[in-house]
């Protein structure tokens, strides 16, 4: 018997209204989103009557969710940077030299002096003047050594210890370099994703490609070079012993030592360790602020293990200069006035208000672990993005038409009925879209149109199929009842493979691959559903009220 229970219709109904309320807010795109912005500032920013009127504009009962335009759609910029993953080891080894030399000290009647030689990127070389006495040596700075903490490094020690001669190399085990390798992409991301977010772009794309790239796309930034500025800074923050200053660019600055340049004077530097007291990794705050004098300022607070280090280093160094070091410039070389426990203070220079918010901004976000290259960047203007969402359109709508055309012609009133679902089925591709808040690209819309065609092959073969019975001289509602039984294993078997086929894409594929395998995935389910449940609930519908003797299909 053709018949469909109450409660099914209800929920089939329910699930298509639902889906088309949230497809709604779509067809309003600008006022929506001016909507949703206005939302999100008047959190940061409390309420005011310019935000009011604008969140206004959209009534707060609706769904307020938008498919979000992609970079190709919406305009933007591309980046592609390598992670220069070497500098890691080097800054890694620098900063244990005092560590070796600490851990030798105490032995310095066996081992003899303990001197810091020049060094090949990667190692780290310390000379002792007993070499006879190496194996102690050696036992000591083993000492130093930890478990790599990774899966894969399982009971294997970060550093490998060696004699070459009078000099003890210090470098990274095979298994530390890819634990650390790992660590430092997957803090770039982070702190890269953090920047961005701090400045508001709206769903950008930040992902890792292979071992050591990371893809950037973000929508609606006005080009590629301020994209660059946004993520390209370090903002590597240190807090270095100083040991003089000179007019000579070209001083020795001696072994373990580095000469970098002062920011606020010029012509003048400063003889620094090269092994910092503190560092920006052990920052957990940096807001902007104004000195005692007035001029913007920058005031920062360190964690427990920070301000401890910090707070013994000024206790033990009153009366001598520290130096503030940001991306290798000296900002400030302050002396040391009185012991500063807390772990707090404040950076000083010659900041604008607008460079002492960026830089708080940077330093909040941390200090990128290792310098980008920047491989590939490109601008997409928003009027090239204005053009690729007009291409889009028009082959939807043609590809649309056509199928409607083609239903109407082969299928009469039933065509008619699979024409209804399909403009069902684009809503709720739409609505899936705004509630899971996904990303549409060009390729995102050739998956829409892709499934424009497949939403239609179901009904053509339950079509075909009730043709068919048809023939064998049974009931109309009958054949419409056995179309739909044999026809479904058909329909699943189809839909099930494809299905497989947008996970496989979407797990396996990055960018543009996966916007495809979204709405793909997406619109075999909704295709399916209006298919198997909307369109035969339209024909029941129809044949009850009508109750022909004879269909044609």
């Amino acid at each position: 018997m053709l018949q469909i229970d109450l409660w099914k219709r209800l929920l089939i109904w329910t699930t298509v209204a639902v889906g088309l309320a949230l497809a709604l807010p779509n067809l309003f795109y600008p006022r929506v989103e001016q909507h949703n912005d206005a939302v999100a500032a008047m959190e940061l920013q409390g309420e005011s009557p310019e935000l009011l009127a604008q969140r206004a504009g959209w009534p707060n009962f609706l769904p307020s969710g938008l498919v979000n335009l992609g970079l190709d759609l919406r305009g933007g910029a591309h980046l592609l940077a390598e992670v220069q993953v070497e500098d890691v080891y080097a800054a890694r080894l620098e900063a244990l030299w005092p560590e070796v030399r600490d851990v030798l000290r105490p032995e310095r009647d066996v081992v003899g002096t303990i001197r810091l030689q020049p060094s090949d990127p990667g190692e780290l070389r310390v000379r002792i003047s007993q070499p006879e006495n190496m194996d102690r040596a050696l036992e000591l700075v083993r000492g130093l050594a930890q478990p790599v903490v990774s899966l894969t490094g399982a009971m294997s020690n970060d550093l490998n210890v060696t004699a070459d001669g009078s000099d003890i190399v210090v470098t990274l085990s095979e298994a530390e370099q890819i634990a650390t390798d790992e660590r430092t992409i997957q803090q770039s991301l982070e702190i890269i994703r953090r920047r961005i977010d701090e400045v508001g772009t709206r769903e950008p794309t930040i992902q890792r490609q292979g071992s050591d790239r990371i893809l950037i796309q973000v929508p609606g930034i006005g080009s590629a070079a301020e994209l660059k500025e946004i993520i390209g800074t370090t903002a590597q923050l240190t807090f270095q012993p100083v040991l003089g200053r000179t007019d000579d660019a070209n001083a020795s600055p001696g072994v373990g030592n580095e000469l970098l340049p002062s920011l606020d004077e010029t012509g003048v530097f400063y003889i620094l360790e090269q092994a910092p007291v503190v560092t920006g990794d052990e920052l957990v705050d940096a807001q902007p602020a104004f000195d005692q004098n007035g001029r913007p300022a920058v005031n920062f607070r360190f964690n427990p293990t920070g301000a401890r280090k910090f707070g013994d280093y000024t206790a033990a160094n009153i009366g001598n200069p520290f130096a503030i070091v940001l991306d290798d410039e000296v900002i400030s070389a302050p002396v040391i006035q009185s012991h500063i426990p807390g772990g707090s203070g404040i950076i000083t220079g010659n900041f604008t208000v607008e460079e002492s918010t960026q830089l708080a901004v940077l330093l909040r976000a941390g200090a990128l672990p290792a310098g980008l290259e920047f491989l590939e960047e490109r601008t997409i203007g928003p009027e090239l993005g204005q053009d690729s969402i007009e291409a889009g359109q028009i082959a939807t709508i043609v590809a649309f038409a056509a199928v409607l055309v083609f239903m109407a012609l082969s299928y009469g009133l039933f065509g008619l009925f699979a024409n209804v679902a399909l403009i069902i089925n684009i809503g709720l591709i739409f609505g899936l879209l705004s509630l899971i808040g996904a990303t549409l690209t060009l390729p995102g819309i050739a998956g829409i149109v892709l499934t424009v065609g497949m939403a239609v092959d179901a009904n053509v073969l339950i079509f075909e199929r009730i043709r068919e019975e048809v023939k064998t001289a049974r009931g109309p509602a009958r054949a419409i009842e056995l179309g739909y039984e044999k026809a479904l294993s058909a329909i699943l078997d189809a839909n099930i493979t494809t299905f497989i086929t947008a996970v496989i894409l979407f797990v396996m594929g990055s960018g543009p691959v996966r916007g495809f395998a979204i709405t793909l995935g997406l619109g075999i389910m909704t295709s399916v559903f209006t298919a198997i449940f909307v369109t035969r609930l339209l024909i029941v519908m129809w044949f009850e009220r009508r109750r022909p003797k004879t269909i044609e299909v």
